[in-house]
């Protein structure tokens, strides 16, 4: 199945979207951030056929999310780490944390709780502006064309 390509939208959810928008690489780059590093503990955890999972690790890899580093070489062995852009994507992992805790957790509560390194205290992401420090939530802001936007013909592709 040829997979959508949206990395040349004018459209940084597209663009974030190209690199992490297929359903198992948020669950495994949540692995790598946990510590799951090699390929069979990945493989173990998710269930997942070793053949998709080789193709998102590569795609990931390719993408300059995670990196692959030999940590065995008889027999040859490799575990996977996250790149600074592969740190930064998991801080989107985290809004998605606090959404799924609040509207799909069930009765049972949150899977997993976070302590804050700087606090210590047990806390969950909040989005606030990086200009004043204020909340910053869909409804506090107007979206505006930014030095990357492109003109819109009515034919051409909505853009986000």
């Amino acid at each position: 199945m040829q997979r959508t390509r949206f990395g040349d939208m004018a459209c940084s959810i597209a663009r974030t979207l190209d690199v992490v928008g297929e359903p198992w690489s948020p669950l495994i780059l949540r692995d790598v951030y946990v510590g799951m590093n090699r390929f069979e503990q990945i493989q173990q955890d998710l269930g997942i056929s070793r053949k998709v999972l080789a193709e998102r690790l590569r795609w990931l890899t390719d993408s300059g999310v995670l990196e692959r580093r030999a940590y065995s070489e008889r027999p040859p062995r490799h575990e996977y780490v996250l790149t600074a852009k592969g740190r930064e994507l998991c801080d989107l992992l985290m809004v998605m944390v606090r959404w799924g805790d609040r509207w799909a957790s069930g009765e049972e509560g949150p899977p997993v709780l976070y302590r804050h390194h700087a606090c210590g205290e047990i806390g969950h992401v909040e989005l606030c502006c990086s200009a004043c420090g204020g909340p910053m939530r869909a409804t506090d802001v107007d979206v505006l064309p930014g030095p990357g936007a492109r003109l819109r013909t009515p034919d051409a592709e909505p853009t986000g």
